[in-house]
């Protein structure tokens, strides 16, 4: 992969980072300004979009990690580049998942694993 190509994957790696703890400040500012509903009803809707609201973060929370983990295999030169059979992933998959660690063949492989194991 060229300087060009691992700069671009890094900028965009560190711009969908920084959109995310935005977020994530911004969920939390939030979640400590909203007050206790007296009526019920209007406390137990309440409840249940903080319960989403949580899960989306937590979701985003899994991202960031594996954002981080995609940073240091471009610092470590190893972005771009199948963790399992060290064959290349590919641009195109990397456009569409710029966190993938596994080739397309890898991956499903994992996939089919994991639906028939568990």
């Amino acid at each position: 992969m060229s300087e060009a190509q691992l700069a671009s994957f890094r900028q965009r790696l560190l711009a969908e980072e920084s959109a995310l703890r935005s977020a994530a400040n911004a969920t939390t500012q939030h979640l400590q300004e909203t007050e206790a509903a007296p009526d019920p009803t209007d406390r137990a809707s309440a409840e249940e979009e903080h319960t989403l609201e949580l899960r989306v973060r937590d979701r985003e929370r899994r991202l960031l990690k594996k954002i981080a983990q995609a940073l240091h295999r471009i610092e470590d030169r190893s972005y771009g580049w199948c963790e399992e059979s060290g064959e290349p992933i590919g641009i195109a998959r990397l456009l569409a998942r710029p966190t993938a660690s596994l080739c397309l063949e890898a991956q499903e492989r994992h996939e089919a694993k994991k639906r028939q194991y568990g």
